[in-house]
């Protein structure tokens, strides 16, 4: 639900509850009221009326002890000077909590309320000669709060006289007072209840997801992101969670990443470190070598020079692949993509690669199967990049037990040429061929650490093909040999419509 529709909702729920929950309340309330008066005053049918008219009630109430009193003033006015016959009268009005009062020539003969308030004699009316004829009664407010019924009469021995019957309108209707106290509790709880509700929905909706964000801020300000954010709340609110959420998992896989990829220079350090430290001692002694004159020979020389020649060109090719690896780290890699023949550029390099094996004891064999017309796009330096790679890497775990060799080979496949480099060394497990590629991958740290190498030059590879739109793989048996392969897209003409 959105914070807008949730404000709208909460305004009438704020009118609409109280009316809504008051009236059945006041429903409830009478209704049980209504029936107390059934049952305490045999009023029969009891309506809301007669909770609003209390003169009605008072009348019905009072009706029988004002009939016979209504009939003595008429009949035999000597009866209303009886006390005995007043006490009969007012004890059935104490009943209904109401009291009989007796006036004649001014003067109060009889009263049935002790203590009575001096304010109600001073109030009741005169004598107004009614024949005898109950009125419809009259109110006096003030402290007194009570219905009053008038019955005059004339006795031959005192004169004029008047009967008062006195109701007390909040004693003899008690339902009344109960039924307003009842009301005023449940408007009371029903407001409070709707507050509580409407707090407790709104807490719920915004301001709990609110702290649960200030939270969440604090612990990334903290710099911890291992927490995760629920959407919840109101729409806005809930957009604003996901987002968040969002939002704290790029970080963290930003900072991840950094992790790792310090890692990967640390790492990156200290195998260039190694491999540097290697040619550069087996130089340092063979320049002692010479400055001592331990090569006293052309032949010592020469061979001194030239073992001194390869190390610098070992510690050259790092540098150049410490260059690349950067540049491949920024996407910055400068290649110069042309038209390449396939058969031309692979001859050239299998004319290389058979010059330098046969320098390090390696046999090597080259086929291609490609005929003379087919042709790449690409970058000759990168591919021949990705040859060097493959087998230098197959060199440095191919062993010494065995008659080495590396074959390459190049075929037709379709829309692909597919380049094969195949070596009889110690094979890959099945494992690690899968991780051979990543960067920093070793599947015998104790090996690569002994063996040298920088970890990225397979990575490098990767990256290469995946730019010139091909793939690399591998296949691998131990002990028995690995085969690298990757493909170039052939380049076709798409003719022009005439």
């Amino acid at each position: 639900m959105k914070l807008k529709t949730r404000i709208i909702v909460s305004f009438f729920i704020i009118i609409l509850e109280p009316l809504l929950f008051t009236g059945v309340a006041f429903w409830g309330f009478s209704q049980y009221q209504l029936k107390a008066i059934e049952k305490q005053y045999g009023i029969e049918n009891a309506t809301y009326e007669s909770l609003t008219n209390t003169a009605e009630v008072i009348n019905s109430m009072t009706s029988g002890a004002i009939g016979r009193l209504s009939e003595a003033a008429k009949e035999s006015p000597k009866d209303l000077e009886n006390i005995e016959y007043l006490d009969s009268i007012n004890k059935e009005l104490e009943q209904v909590h109401s009291y009989l009062i007796v006036r004649e020539d001014d003067k109060i003969r009889y009263i049935g309320c002790d203590p009575y308030p001096s304010e109600l004699i001073s109030r009741l009316p005169d004598y107004k000669d009614d024949s005898g004829d109950s009125s419809d009664g009259f109110y006096l407010g003030g402290k007194i709060k009570a219905l009053v019924k008038q019955i005059d009469f004339e006795t031959s021995e005192h004169g004029k006289g008047s009967l008062f019957v006195v109701s007390s309108v909040f004693k003899t209707l008690p339902q009344i007072e109960e039924l307003i106290r009842n009301m005023l509790a449940a408007v009371v709880i029903i407001l409070t209840v709707t507050a509580l509700g409407l707090t407790w929905w709104i807490y719920r909706g915004v301001i709990s997801p609110l702290d649960k964000l200030r939270t969440a801020t604090q612990k990334i300000k903290e710099g911890n992101l291992d927490f995760s954010i629920a959407s919840e709340g109101v729409n806005e609110i809930s957009d604003l969670c996901q987002d968040f959420e969002a939002m704290r998992q790029r970080l963290k896989e930003n900072a991840e990443e950094k992790l790792e990829f310090d890692k990967d220079n640390k790492e990156l350090i200290s195998n260039i470190s190694h491999d540097l430290k290697t040619p550069i001692t087996a130089i340092k002694g063979y320049v002692e070598g010479i400055m001592d004159g331990v090569a006293n020979t052309p032949e010592k020389m020469d061979r001194y020079i030239h073992t001194i020649y390869n190390k610098a060109n070992d510690m050259d090719r790092l540098i150049n692949e410490l260059t690349f690896y950067s540049k491949m780290d920024t996407n910055r890699i400068p290649y110069t993509f042309n038209k390449i023949s396939v058969t031309e550029f692979f001859d050239d390099c299998a004319e290389e690669l058979d010059s330098e094996l046969e320098s390090k004891s390696v046999q090597f064999q080259y086929s291609n199967y490609v005929g003379p017309e087919v042709l790449v796009i690409a970058d000759a330096e990168q591919i021949k990049r990705v040859i060097n790679n493959i087998v230098s890497n197959s060199l440095k775990y191919m062993g010494s037990s065995r008659e080495r060799r590396i074959n390459l080979r190049v075929k037709d496949v379709g829309d692909f040429v597919q380049v094969e480099i195949e070596d009889n060394g110690k094979g890959i497990a099945a494992k690690d061929l899968p991780n051979i590629f990543d960067r920093f991958y070793r599947t015998d740290a104790s090996r690569n650490s002994s063996k040298g190498g920088s970890g990225i030059g397979l990575s490098i590879v990767k990256k290469i093909m995946e730019d010139h739109g091909g793939k690399v793989w591998a296949t691998s048996k131990e002990n028995i040999g690995t085969v690298m392969y990757f493909v170039l897209r052939k380049y076709q003409e798409v003719p022009m419509n005439e």
